[in-house]
Formats: structure tokens, sequence, C-alpha cells
């Protein structure tokens, strides 16, 4: 199994330069370094820059995943034709860059918009619908550019249309694509599951990536997550796919506002701990884990 880390762990924004978190996430032992498909909007834009990139990850012999949470213009389950449309438009776009990276896994609430605005009315039932209508198109995409999307299943406060593994088991047989898989989240999956471990082996070979944190979303290690139990459910399923730590620890910026982070959670907030931090959390998952 292959470890990483998101970026957004030292960051306040859904961008940055991801050259020195390539530096950073080899120099403290991580395999992989997950990114934001925000930065393909405003920062990496040109083919130069994607191959650029990419080729500086294999120097750096790290992996790049990628992660995103689709805006109100972006979400396939809109009852808007136009937002629709648009949203089609963005992942086609947004895949045939991953493509050129050749970054093979997608993950996120990809099948609605986050965060959700709870303001306005839920018909989840309709939304739904519309969303495996849209994500079997996607899906051919998908297909094409040899990207997994990993359907992240989100907590009820971060969304409402899958928030449990079973939800995702039944959102993807509907989809039907060998492309379109669960993506487990420990933090999220604390809120919603009755058993996580339990969870972990329902979901079994459709699990395509998972996501690591305390229940107050600091490193794995800082708090009372079942780590034991995890990792068995992880051998018992021979996952063999990334484990990504997803840390929110710093309150300011987009990140800090939409992740709803208000504190520090950690009384050392410089970048000298962070790292610090994330490399005994590497150690320690690696030694509960045994994979």
């Amino acid at each position: 199994m292959k470890y990483g880390i998101y970026f957004a762990y030292w960051e306040k924004e859904w961008f940055a330069d991801y050259k020195k978190y390539i530096d950073k996430t080899s120099e403290l032992g991580f395999d992989i370094l997950e990114i934001s498909c925000g930065a393909l909007k405003n920062m990496y834009t040109t083919d130069e820059k994607l191959y650029e990139l990419k080729e500086y990850a294999k120097e750096k012999n790290i992996i790049l995943t990628a992660g995103y949470g689709p805006n109100a213009r972006e979400n396939l389950s809109s009852a808007d034709p136009d937002i629709q449309k648009q949203a089609i438009g963005f992942f086609t776009e947004t895949l045939k860059k991953l493509q050129k990276m050749e970054i093979k896994l997608l993950g996120g609430g990809l099948y609605s918009y986050w965060p959700v605005d709870y303001t306005k009315p839920v018909d989840k039932e309709a939304d739904l619908e519309r969303s495996i209508i849209n994500m079997k198109k996607i899906s051919k995409v998908a297909e094409e550019c040899d990207v997994t999307l990993g359907m992240e299943i989100l907590n009820r406060f971060e969304g409402y249309l899958l928030n449990t593994c079973d939800e995702g088991i039944n959102y993807i047989n509907a989809v039907g694509s060998k492309k379109v898989k669960i993506m487990l989240d420990t933090f999220h999956m604390n809120i919603e599951e009755d058993n996580i471990a339990a969870a972990i082996r329902k979901a079994g070979d459709n699990l395509c990536h998972l996501h690591l944190g305390e229940r107050n979303r600091q490193v794995p290690g800082k708090g009372t997550m079942p780590w034991d139990e995890i990792g068995q459910a992880l051998r018992d399923i021979n996952y063999q796919n990334a484990a990504v730590m997803e840390p929110f620890v710093l309150p300011g910026g987009t990140i800090g506002s939409e992740v709803k982070v208000w504190r520090n959670l950690i009384t050392d907030p410089s970048e000298k701990k962070l790292d610090t931090d994330a490399k005994e959390a590497l150690q320690f998952v690696k030694h509960v884990f045994r994979i």
C-alpha cells in the first residue's frame, strides 16, 4: 500500500506551489502527494505547466493523486440543465488534464457539490437520479482517460446524497462503470457508520481510495480513532490502493472557512511542527496497518 498526504494540511487556500509539497512529502517519507483540482483553474492552467509538474513528481519518486469538491456550478445532480451541462464540461476538461499528468485517481464528493448550502431545499431522490445519469456520462470520459473516480462518502453536515458505505455501493452499482468506485474517509465514517471496520470490509474490492484523519481531523495517532481495527479491516480485504492523510488543523482562509476550522487544533502551528507531526503519523500508520 502507498501512503500519502493532502497538501492542504499546510495551506489555507485550495492552490499552492505543488513543487514545494512534492519536495516536502518526499523528504518526510511519503509515497503520494494529493493535490486539488482547484489549482488546475488558476495556477496549472497550461499543458506546459501540467507536464512540468508531472515530470517533477516523477523525478522525486512521488505519485500524484487528485481531490476535489465541485462547486455549485459544477453540480452533476443539479435540477438546472445548464448547470448539469456546465458540470459535464468541467469534469471532461479536468479528466483530460489529469490524463496529461498521468494522475490515475480523482476523489471527492464528485456526485454533487461541496460545501452544500442547506438553506436551499433538498430533494435527495431526484438529485440522486440526476447524479447517476450524469455520472454515467462522466464515467465514459474517465474510462478513456484511465482515471478512477472515487465517490467520497461524506458526513451529513457536508453532503446528503452519499453518507454511508451502503449508499455508496448502491450508487456505483447504478452507474455500472469499472472507473467509478467508493472512497472512504475515517473522519466522515466516524460520524456516519455504525462500525468503521465493517464498512471497510463491505466496500471490499470497490474501495479505490482511503482518507485518514482523527475524529477532530488531526493526523492519525493524535486521537482515539480505532486504528488497529481499521488496519485489520484493510488487511482483511487485501487493500493495496492509497491511504492518504487529510488533516485540517489550521483556521483561516478559504480552507478553514469551508472545512469549518475555527481554532488552531495544535498548540504549535509552525511549519516545522506540522512536518514533525506528519512524519510521526506516517510512522504510526505504517506500524499499525502493517501493509
